[in-house]
């Protein structure tokens, strides 16, 4: 077996769904539950004027939770994993910013509890290193088709 048809297979997808799917709809859970928390964590990014924050506190913990559990579900996989992308590149580069600044911040990836600190530098490489599963599902999930459409090998036979 091939390298490529090893990353092709339903185990090795199935394993990056649930790794990377799981990982969002658990970050996500706190900030909901905690949306007024968030924020501050937000606002500490010193990123965004402070009249975006809420709305932002508010739809990406939402965001990260529905891209998840339709990754978990297979349901549109390549899309989910490149929003989660799209995110995971955000979050690099704003922990890059903050780094360049040389501001200390709790990133809130996993929970809203302000007394979690962790090194930026192994913050952006967790982010880094999840991007693997991400840049995995978009490459070789398949798309799937519906039943009354044929491929074209089908439409050629």
């Amino acid at each position: 077996m091939q390298i490529k048809d090893a990353l092709a297979s339903t185990p090795a997808l199935l394993i990056s769904r649930l790794i990377l799917g799981g990982l969002f709809v658990y970050a996500a859970w706190d900030k909901i539950v905690h949306p007024d928390q968030f924020a501050q964590i937000v606002l500490n990014y010193k990123l965004m004027p402070d009249m975006g924050i809420n709305l932002l506190a508010i739809f990406l913990p939402w965001l990260e939770m529905v891209a998840g559990l339709l990754l978990i579900l297979g349901i549109f996989p390549k899309e989910s994993a490149a929003i989660l992308a799209g995110l995971l590149l955000v979050f690099i580069l704003a922990i890059g910013i903050n780094l360049a600044r040389g501001l200390d911040f709790d990133c809130g990836c996993f929970s809203t509890s302000t007394d979690q600190k962790s090194a930026s530098y192994l913050l952006m490489l967790r982010d880094i290193l999840l991007l693997l599963p991400a840049v995995h599902i978009m490459l070789f999930s398949r798309t799937r088709r519906a039943a009354s459409v044929p491929t074209p090998e089908e439409r050629l036979a």
